[in-house]
């Protein structure tokens, strides 16, 4: 009785596949994803290869460009079946990864996935004592002074990185006010051989006791801005911006200040963030 059985799963596996949804894309290609297929028998191996085929021959004769295929991690044995007909990985992501076939003529002109981290960190300066929030990492090798920082989720604005890691390292409220310093970086370690932009912002405290995270810092205090700048325990990039923040503390932040205005983007209910320097109010309500 085994064959029958198996015969009547591979039918209700090809049922199933055939009700999937083709979704177009922005690229003029396709998306399909396996997903959809939670709850229906386990696919078999054979029955999806001759269905993805038969339907690039289709999506070929269409005129579709590319082919996006969305494999959950349940289903990753479907993954050789798919890349013996010529797909590769795309990205992988927690619970699924993405394949693509391009069906289009000469290279493939389907955009990389991300190839950036971002890491932000926040200079916290009381302007009335002159003094910033600084830290020492606790697993580092050398413990050079530096401010609190981290990744930015996904999702997440700059300034509410800042923020949320400034509070989250040291306990310290606070608010985003500019930023100062973007650093650019190439296959950088700590990024599995990724490219990495470290951005610092300006931030101004509203709260001032310490209450530091024992697992990530190994000390944290309010340090005077000018000795800041002037020792040499300190990273570079802290040394750096440390130099800047005391040039806009005496000299007026307008002078260092990357500031941001927030604008509706051309995708309607969404918004997007300009970061740059302040503009004239004359500049700013230009309309012709």
């Amino acid at each position: 009785m085994a064959g029958p059985w198996r015969a009547m799963r591979r039918v209700r596996g090809w049922a199933a596949l055939a009700g999937l949804r083709v979704r177009p894309d922005k690229f003029g290609g396709v998306s399909v994803d396996l997903g959809e297929l939670r709850g229906s028998p386990r696919l078999e191996r054979a029955s999806f290869g001759r269905w993805l085929r038969e339907s690039v021959s289709q999506w070929r004769d269409e005129g579709r460009v590319a082919v996006w295929l969305h494999v959950p991690i349940l289903q990753s044995s479907l993954v050789a079946v798919a890349a013996s007909q010529g797909f590769a990985f795309h990205h992988a992501e927690q619970g699924s990864s993405t394949l693509t076939l391009w069906l289009g003529e000469g290279p493939s002109r389907l955009p990389g996935f991300a190839t950036h981290q971002l890491g932000v960190a926040g200079a916290v300066l009381d302007e009335s004592t002159g003094k910033v929030l600084v830290v020492q990492d606790r697993n580092k090798t050398v413990n050079a002074w530096k401010f609190p920082g981290g990744l930015s989720n996904p999702g997440e604005d700059i300034g509410d990185t800042a923020v949320r890691e400034v509070f989250e390292e040291t306990g310290i409220k606070s608010e985003f006010k500019s930023i100062l310093s973007i650093r650019q970086q190439h296959e950088h370690p700590g990024a599995f051989g990724k490219s990495d932009m470290y951005i610092i912002c300006r931030m101004e405290p509203s709260s001032f006791h310490i209450s530091f995270c024992q697992h990530e810092c190994l000390r944290c205090e309010w340090m005077d801005l000018e000795e800041l700048a002037r020792t040499e325990n300190a990273t570079p990039i802290t040394s750096n911006v440390a130099k800047l923040l005391l040039y806009g503390y005496r000299e007026g932040f307008d002078r260092v200040d990357i500031t941001m205005r927030e604008f509706p983007a051309v995708y309607t209910g969404l918004f997007y963030k300009l970061y740059h320097r302040e503009l004239p109010e004359s500049y700013r309500n230009m309309t012709s």
